[in-house]
């Protein structure tokens, strides 16, 4: 009887600590999810470093001499773990680097210096050193300022490069604005840094922000609520500090600015919802790049990889298949 009652009470502890965590520590639950997450799916977290500069990503698989590996950039006040529902349909046996950008959850937060896309692509650069990912070419994924960063690396170092595949990116001077740019210009009329509709302080605010980014409602819990805003809210200065790096004259239209450098296979994908940056975006980069593909996702709004995790997998696979057979047949006639 005293076995069964320990073994009861075993059992029962870990479920009492669950409920304690949903009920006062959402946030700390939020984090042990990812972590579960990412072991579930055979993601490890690794760091590696450039002088004192530190480093956080995941990674999945083995660099191969067949397929071109991934590394995805994320974007504005996430973390690699925006990815896991893309890596959830990514091949188990294709190798992924998945890394938080300068500032962001494990990488170092220094300055404004490596806040700018600029300042980005060569902390991000110098990521690619230290792991020696460009040992051979791989195709990069960035999506919103991550896509802006992935772009202008692009233009930078396109030796390095297989492919990239730009999701909703910023950095572009768009056909049709959207009530989100024209607000920031309103912020910056005004000098405001209070007010940033991507930098939430209330549930309310948090609740605005996710009906901006996503077109498909997330009908999420109140307790998950918090629990987002409580990992958010103790980083917000730091967000508005890149936030206005990223906006300001230096960056904004860094990608428009670096289009005519890009030389490597470019895919493009765009949700035809997008409030943050309009869909309008897909025809600019079009007409620079003319042997660009296309892609507009009906019903989508801003967050692909959050809304469309699967398509965009599929996406990026079938694209990066493209330019393997691309580079056999280049083999072929040589």
């Amino acid at each position: 009887m005293e076995l069964i009652v320990l073994s009861g009470g075993i059992l029962v502890l870990p479920v009492f600590a669950v409920i304690a965590s949903f009920l006062f520590w959402p946030g700390s639950l939020l984090k042990a999810s990812n972590w579960f997450w990412r072991r579930r799916l055979g993601l490890r977290v690794r760091y590696s470093h450039r002088g004192n500069y530190r480093f956080c990503y995941s990674c999945r698989g083995t660099p191969r001499d067949a397929t071109p590996s991934l590394l995805l950039l994320h974007g504005f006040s996430a973390s690699k773990d925006m990815w896991l529902p893309v890596v959830n349909h990514l091949p188990r046996d294709q190798h992924l680097v998945c890394v938080d950008m300068p500032g962001h959850e494990g990488t170092s937060r220094t300055g404004a210096e490596d806040y700018s896309i600029e300042g980005q692509v060569t902390r991000v650069h110098q990521f690619v050193q230290s792991i020696g990912l460009d040992r051979r070419p791989f195709q990069l994924v960035g999506t919103s300022m991550g896509g802006n960063v992935a772009g202008v690396y692009a233009a930078r170092y396109p030796a390095q490069l297989s492919g990239v595949t730009l999701m909703c990116p910023a950095g572009l001077v768009y056909p049709t604005e959207t009530k989100f740019i024209r607000r920031l210009r309103e912020l910056e009329n005004t000098a405001q840094t209070e007010s940033i509709p991507l930098i939430p302080s209330t549930a309310q605010e948090l609740e605005d922000m996710l009906k901006l980014c996503c077109y498909t409602p997330l009908r999420l819990h109140r307790q998950v609520m918090k629990g987002l805003l409580d990992n958010r809210i103790p980083n917000n200065d730091f967000y508005k500090e890149v936030f206005m790096e990223i906006v300001g004259e230096k960056s904004r239209h860094s990608l428009q600015d670096n289009l005519h450098l890009i030389t490597s296979p470019v895919q493009v994908v765009w949700g035809t919802e997008d409030q943050v940056v309009h869909v309008s975006g897909a025809a600019v980069l079009a007409a620079v790049l003319p042997n660009c593909q296309v892609t507009l996702l009906q019903q989508c709004g801003h967050s692909l990889a959050l809304e469309r995790p699967r398509k965009a997998a599929k996406l990026i696979m079938d694209f990066l298949s493209a330019q393997e057979v691309g580079c056999e047949n280049t083999k072929k006639l040589s």
